[in-house]
Formats: C-alpha cells, sequence, structure tokens
C-alpha cells in the first residue's frame, strides 16, 4: 500500500476542520434563521384604544364632536368619499367610510354611513349605498397609546395577502426584480456592483436582494465589510431553503425600516403608511406608495418631512419605472408626478396625548398583565377613554386656572395646579383624566397619585349614616349649630363654621346644603365615629380611617380617583360599580383575553341615598355651591358638594348630572393657601366640563319606599296637602321611618306613583330654597 506523505495527510487534515468548521459555521447561522423565524418573529407594541363611538338615531352629540372624531382617526375629507377612511360634510349631513376594523371577537368590515344631526342630536342614521336604516353604529376605536418593546421598534404586521398588488408589483421593480426566479443571491449582480464600487472609491451601488436585506435588516449590522457580506450571503441561501417566497416578501414587507421618531423606530409598510399618510395602507394612492417604497434606499435620506425636495424626485424616479414597466398609465405619470406628496404635517407621535389617562389604564393592567408581556405580544387593549369629553375636561382645567390667575394678578412661582376626573354613573367608566394643568406631559399624577385631605367633600357620608336610620333621622331632623367641645386627650376641640358664626338649630337638608362644620361635628359623634367610616368604607373606599373626630370634616387624605368612587356610588343610587379603565384585551388574532365586565354591588339603602341626593341638589341651588347655576346650561340640574381645607389649601368639588359623575381639585404642590373656595375654584373647573360636554340633567328615580309629603322646611314641619302646595316643597321620607311633626294642617301622605311630582317636588324645593 502506498504510503501518504506528511503534507498530503496534513492538507487532508486541515481541509476536514476547514469543512467541519464551514459546516458549524453554517449551522450556527441555520439555527440563528430558524429560532426567530420559527418562534415569535417580532416583538410587537401592545395598541392602547379609546372607546368606540357609538352612533344611534337619538345620541347626543355636535357635528363638531363627529368631525374632530373623524380627523384623529386620520379621515380624509372629500366631495364624495368612495373608500375606507374618507368623509364628506355636506350642510348638517355627514357621510363617512369606515374602516376594517377591530373589535373584540369580531372585525367590523367597511360600510358608507350617513347620518344627519339637527339641534346637537342624531336624527338620521342609515346605510349610505342601500339607505337601510342602521339601529347602532360603532366608529373604530382612536388608538391613542403604545407600550412599546424595549428596542422602541414600532411595526403593524400585515399578511401579504392584504398588501396592494401594486405596493409588491413596484417593490420588485424598484428593489429585486427577479426575486421570485432566485435562491437568494444574485452572483452578477453582487459582482457588478463591487466593481462599481472600487472604481468609485466608495459605496455607489448596492447588489443585496429583498432576501439578503431582509437578512441584513433583521440579524447583521450595515456595515461594508467582507465578513459580514458573506454571512449575509449564506444566511440568503439558509432562508431560502427554509421558506417560500411568499413567506420572505411578508417578512420583508414587515420589517423594513422606514423612519424615525425620536426613539421609536418604524418598520414595516403597514405602520410607515400610518406614520406619514395617517391612513391604512390600502387607502393609498399610488403616488404614495410610490414614495413608501423609494425611501427604502434610506429612510432619513429621503424622510419627506425633512427632505421633501429629495423624497419627491425619488418618488418620481419610482414611478418613471413603474411607468416604463406599465403599472400605470403613461398619460398619467405626469399628473401623478406634479402632485404633492401629501404627507401629514403634524408626526403621529408614539408618545400618548393622554398620559394621565394611560398611567389609570397601566395601573390596573399590572394585576393582570406582566411588563414583559405587554412590551412584546401585540396585545390590543380597549379602553374606556372617551377623546371627545378627555379634551373638554383638560381644556376647562387649563382654561379656568388660568382664567383664575389672570384675574387675581398671580404670576409665577405662584401658580395654581389641579386635575380632574370623570365616570359615567351607571358603568363606573372612566372616561377622562387629568392630572395637571399641562395635560400633554407626563409626569406627576395628581388625580391619581395625589394624596390631600378631602375637607367637606366627606359630609355626604355623614349625613348618609344618619339617612340610613330612618327610625332617627330625616331631612327635617333639627340639627343643632351650637357652640360644641369634643372632648380629647390633651386640649379639646372646638370646631367652627367657615362664616365664624353659629347658626342655631335647622334642618338636616340645611345643615348639608350650607355646609355648616359645627352641625356636621355633633351629627357624627351622635352617630358614632365607627358607624361613619363603615358608610366611608361602603361607598368604595378601602384604605384604613383612623377614628378622629376630625374627619368628620375631611381630615382624611385621599387621591381624586378614591372620592370619584364615593361619588360614583352616591350617583347610582347606592350601587357600587368598582371604576375601570378597560373593557377587554386581544391578542394579535383577536381573540379576547379578558373582559372587564360590569359589577354591581349594593352598598347603601337606596331610599336614604335618594334623600341624600335631594339635599346635595339644594347644596348646587342655594347651599355653597348655588354659584354652579350661573355657569351651567339651563335645565342641566345636577347633585354636588364643594369642599374646602384649612387655610384654604385645597379646593375640592365632587358631583354629578344624570350620565356623569366628577371631581374636581385645585391647590398649590407645596400646599401653601391658594385663596379659593371650595365654591370659587374647583367648582369652576367641574362646571365648564359639564357644560362643554353632552350630559343628561340629574332626574333621580325614586325607590318604591319613598314617601312626599309638603313640607315648612324653616319651621320642620310637614303638612297638609290642603294646606297648598305654595306653603312648601314637597319632600321625600322613607316609608316607616319616623316623620316631623305636623303642621296644624291635617297630615297626609302623598300618592307614591309620580314622575312628575317627583321633578314638581324636585323644582318646588328649588324654589323654595331660592
Amino acid at each position: 500500500m502506498k504510503k501518504v506523505s506528511f503534507f498530503t495527510l496534513a492538507f487532508l487534515i486541515l481541509t476536514a476542520i476547514s469543512l467541519l468548521a464551514v459546516a458549524v459555521y453554517v449551522l450556527d447561522l441555520d439555527r440563528q434563521i430558524s429560532t426567530h423565524f420559527e418562534g415569535r418573529r417580532w416583538e410587537l407594541p401592545a395598541r392602547i384604544y379609546a372607546r368606540p363611538l357609538e352612533l344611534y338615531i337619538g345620541k347626543t352629540l355636535t357635528l363638531d364632536e363627529l368631525t374632530k372624531e373623524l380627523l384623529q382617526l386620520h379621515y380624509s375629507q372629500i366631495e364624495s368619499p368612495e373608500k375606507p377612511g374618507e368623509y364628506s360634510v355636506r350642510g348638517n349631513r355627514v357621510i363617512f367610510y369606515s374602516r376594517n376594523s377591530p373589535f373584540p371577537d369580531a372585525l367590523r368590515p367597511a360600510m358608507a354611513v350617513e347620518l344627519a344631526i339637527q339641534d346637537k342630536t342624531i336624527t338620521h342614521l342609515a346605510d349610505h349605498n342601500t339607505q337601510e336604516p342602521i339601529t347602532l353604529f360603532q366608529l373604530e376605536p382612536v388608538q391613542y397609546a403604545s407600550i412599546y418593546p424595549t428596542h422602541n421598534e414600532d411595526r403593524l404586521l400585515i399578511n401579504l395577502a392584504d398588501v396592494p398588488e401594486l405596493l409588491i408589483r413596484t417593490l420588485l421593480l424598484v428593489e429585486d426584480k427577479s426575486f421570485y426566479n432566485h435562491w437568494g443571491i444574485r452572483p452578477t449582480a453582487i459582482i457588478r456592483a463591487a466593481l462599481a464600487n472600487i472604481k468609485a472609491g466608495k459605496t455607489v451601488q448596492g447588489g443585496s436582494t429583498l432576501t439578503q436585506q431582509l437578512v441584513k435588516n433583521i440579524f447583521l449590522s450595515s456595515e461594508q465589510t467582507l465578513p459580514r457580506k458573506i454571512n449575509e450571503a449564506v444566511m440568503a441561501l439558509l432562508l431560502e431553503y427554509h421558506y417560500s417566497k411568499d413567506e420572505i416578501m411578508e417578512a420583508y414587507l414587515n420589517e423594513v425600516y422606514l423612519g424615525q421618531d425620536g426613539k421609536r423606530a418604524i418598520h414595516g409598510f403597514a405602520m410607515a403608511s400610518r406614520f406619514y399618510y395617517g391612513r391604512d395602507l390600502a387607502e393609498l394612492e399610488p403616488a404614495q406608495i410610490a414614495l413608501l417604497v423609494g425611501i427604502v434606499k434610506g429612510a432619513s435620506y429621503y424622510n419627506p418631512r425633512r427632505h421633501p425636495e429629495r423624497a419627491t424626485a425619488r418618488r418620481n424616479q419610482v414611478l418613471d419605472i413603474l411607468a416604463s414597466a406599465k403599472g400605470i398609465v403613461p398619460e398619467k405619470t405626469e399628473q401623478l408626478k406634479n402632485s404633492p406628496l401629501t404627507v401629514t404635517q403634524k408626526i403621529p407621535s408614539g408618545i400618548t396625548p393622554y398620559p394621565a389617562f394611560l398611567q389609570l389604564v397601566r395601573k390596573q393592567l399590572k394585576r393582570d398583565y406582566k411588563d414583559a408581556d405587554l412590551r412584546s405580544e401585540g396585545l390590543s387593549i380597549f379602553t374606556t377613554l372617551d377623546p371627545i369629553i378627555q379634551q373638554q375636561a383638560e381644556k376647562s382645567l387649563t382654561g379656568e386656572l388660568a382664567t383664575i390667575e389672570k384675574n387675581r394678578g398671580d404670576k409665577p412661582p405662584k401658580t395654581l395646579q389641579g386635575s380632574l376626573v370623570i365616570a359615567s354613573v351607571d358603568q363606573g367608566e372612566v372616561v377622562a383624566v387629568v392630572g395637571s394643568r399641562t395635560p400633554g406631559q407626563a409626569g406627576f399624577n395628581r388625580a391619581l397619585d395625589m394624596k390631600r385631605p378631602i375637607g367637606s367633600i366627606i359630609k355626604p357620608a355623614v349625613y348618609l349614616t344618619a339617612l340610613t336610620r330612618p327610625e332617627s333621622y330625616n331631612l327635617l331632623t333639627t340639627l343643632y349649630d351650637t357652640p360644641l367641645k369634643v372632648p380629647m386627650s390633651g386640649k379639646d376641640w372646638q370646631p367652627e363654621n367657615y362664616d365664624k358664626t353659629f347658626h342655631g338649630p335647622l334642618p338636616l337638608i340645611q345643615a348639608l346644603a350650607h355646609s355648616y362644620n359645627v352641625a356636621t361635628v355633633q351629627l357624627g359623634m351622635d352617630l358614632g365615629l365607627d358607624a361613619v367610616i363603615d358608610t366611608i368604607h361602603g361607598l368604595g373606599i378601602e384604605e384604613d380611617i383612623t377614628a378622629y373626630p376630625s374627619l368628620l370634616l375631611g381630615a382624611i387624605e385621599l387621591p381624586p380617583i378614591d372620592v370619584l368612587q364615593v361619588y360614583q356610588t352616591i350617583a347610582a343610587g347606592g350601587y357600587k360599580t368598582p371604576l375601570r379603565s378597560i373593557l377587554a384585551v386581544t391578542d394579535q388574532t383577536n381573540t379576547t383575553l379578558q373582559r372587564y365586565p360590569l359589577t354591581v354591588q349594593q352598598a347603601a339603602d337606596p331610599g336614604a341615598v335618594f334623600c341624600l341626593t335631594t339635599a346635595l341638589q339644594a347644596a348646587t341651588t342655594t347651599g355653597t355651591a348655588k354659584s354652579i347655576q350661573h355657569l351651567l346650561p339651563e335645565g342641566l340640574t345636577v347633585a354636588g358638594k364643594t369642599g374646602t381645607t384649612d387655610n384654604l389649601r385645597d379646593s375640592w368639588f365632587a358631583g354629578f348630572s344624570g350620565q356623569h359623575v366628577a371631581v374636581a381639585w385645585v391647590g398649590r404642590d407645596d400646599n401653601t393657601s391658594t385663596g379659593l373656595t371650595g365654591a370659587t375654584g374647583a367648582l369652576k373647573i367641574w362646571a365648564a366640563t359639564m357644560a362643554g360636554i353632552s350630559t343628561s340633567p340629574l332626574q333621580p328615580q325614586p325607590p318604591e319606599t319613598i314617601d312626599w309629603y309638603y313640607s315648612d322646611i324653616s319651621a320642620g314641619t310637614i303638612l297638609n296637602p290642603k294646606c297648598g302646595k305654595d306653603q312648601g316643597p314637597a319632600l321625600p321620607f322613607i316609608r316607616g321611618g319616623v316623620l316631623p311633626e305636623a303642621s296644624s294642617c291635617k297630615q297626609e301622605q302623598h300618592d307614591n306613583s309620580f314622575e312628575q311630582k317627583l321633578q314638581r317636588g324636585i323644582n318646588n324645593i328649588l324654589d323654595f330654597l331660592h
């Protein structure tokens, strides 16, 4: 047998080692590709949506509110809507073409809708094409926030089947004509590009296929070195070996880098369409598609907002390529080349315009989801935010604070701060959160995280405690607003009224309406502090409360959101609905992962709450909040309570209409005096908000346990109807409870079937107290 020489053996061993090394190298690259493409290919941000705007005949809605909502959804106003994302206004009629939009467990198809608005009310709603009446239509919800992956990549995934054919054709013509015929690389193109680059002494030409571009975007850096180019070529071949052309094309369409917004990177054509045009990919015109394809070459260099001339030239170059391949009609090419870029002037920032509300959503999400999942799983989170009410709340708070400071001549650093939270009465859905007077800036959220003494807005809990004992108390029960000493360890406590005077014996309804401190403390001590604390907890406050007598006047520190829960329970007739900001969460396939259903629990006797509401209505007509009558539209009846803390440090107002409950606070961050009472500060913000939104007047329906009696409030007595209703208003009393002393007229109970009598009774009490 012929002996193998040492050199031959060495060569064979080195060759084997080299082949093994190459094999290991290729297998490692193959593992990287398989790991990425077989698992989850991208970390996707969570997208957070507002409530869908519901449209139905009879709904209160202005034309301005509807058009603002459409503009937030980036609808384009044109003469005659023909495709999704377009609308027109003709007098009091609006025609809009809705988009395909995801709702939990459903994909609502696009359709043309026609409606008419008369006197701030929808009077006509129908399918524009068939004129078939529509009972209820939900406009797609506004996306107002995202929770981004740690690498800050923003993308909207799109299936290849949903990509416009013109986009794919244009992309192939410009970037890779032979994509469907090569194996991932084009050797001739690589050689041609290399020669051109050597001749120019710099990179002037690329030879990359779409597959190579995809590999570079996902796995490699952009440096122009030989090792990186080798990796790119090998990985492109491996990618083509494992996956079909359509799979590679779909991945490319979702991965390609197309822009930057601060730290947020825009990836994929679907996201780029929203970023540059505010529209879905299917809604784009040929010239817009040409621009997106054109900036693949260099998203920063051809940025249409920063470099419109470059972008226009690049777009027109793409249009010429498309025309030469007969992708568009030649005579139309010049028209398209002369058209404006049409990109939105305002960058659709990835920063939410409503950071305070987003903080509430994230707090509630943390109960059920890990932060890593929120940043990567592509969840859709449907919330209760009402953009129309949110914007009005922000406008009211910032505007009223500025007016107060201007009228008083305040100058920095004497700046006021404020917060405002609003929810629906029946559903407990938080619709707006304003955390500061600069609502668009993220920072300390006074609506959620600030704890301040709440003052007299705690008093309804004291009076509710009494009214739940109808055997002892009613609206005309005599309370004593007279000098009082409360024994304390050390020095006795002697509460005072705001006006520094005592008002003697007076009926319970007046003591609450006028917010008399001494009468309230006397009542609270008679009831027992533990009983009052139990009522406060029942209304929705979960934290421990120390039984100090001063808590009867609001010496308890709470954030506005907690106060909102208390007043929501009162506004809902004693039925507590835990406040919620999330309706549902869905995954990438629009499958519902979790719903946040309405839950209701009876927290207080409805009859007692009804009587309390009557007193709180009186507070807004002749009591401490009577100035609100000049700030609200005629006919908008409300109930509420002012709150002012020691040395005028905190100004509060909490109250409700028939539809909405809200809490406003005004103060200073350094806890110095504002010089404002609840009525001169927070009440103005509250009233401006209610006056600016669509809400219903308060018309509470009495429980079956309520009887009505004409009353002489000043005397604390009830009257016989024969005495004449002009002698006094009708007041509610809980059936079977103690009644006030009867007047010389014979006592007679009124009929209890009385929607009209209820309204008349309320009107009578208001007239009387005036």
